[in-house]
């Protein structure tokens, strides 16, 4: 099995419903989770200084590591995710 991070993108204040949408989502992808966690706030270093990231439609909120055999596979987990504004997936490399 590969490893793929999914990353959350954007924010909104959620209502209950969404949080419902939300929590089945983590439950319906449980077996194949290995990690998740979200942001709380940020800040973005470039070579001209620092600043606080926003938390807007733009923003990472959370990411959630999960195994699957392709990325089309994990794809198909991310795209029942109640997404805001985007998912990002990404394979990680080991070592």
């Amino acid at each position: 099995m590969k490893q793929f991070m999914i990353l959350h993108v954007g924010f909104e204040m959620p209502t209950a419903e969404i949080m419902e949408k939300w929590n089945q989502w983590f439950a319906d992808t449980k077996d194949c989770t290995i990690d998740m966690g979200g942001f709380m706030s940020g800040r973005e270093v470039t070579k001209e200084g620092a600043s606080d990231l926003p938390m807007d439609l733009s923003c990472l909120t959370g990411y959630s590591i999960i195994e699957a055999e392709t990325m089309e596979d994990a794809e198909a987990i991310a795209a029942k995710n109640p997404f805001i504004t985007a998912i990002r997936i990404y394979e990680l490399r080991k070592g």
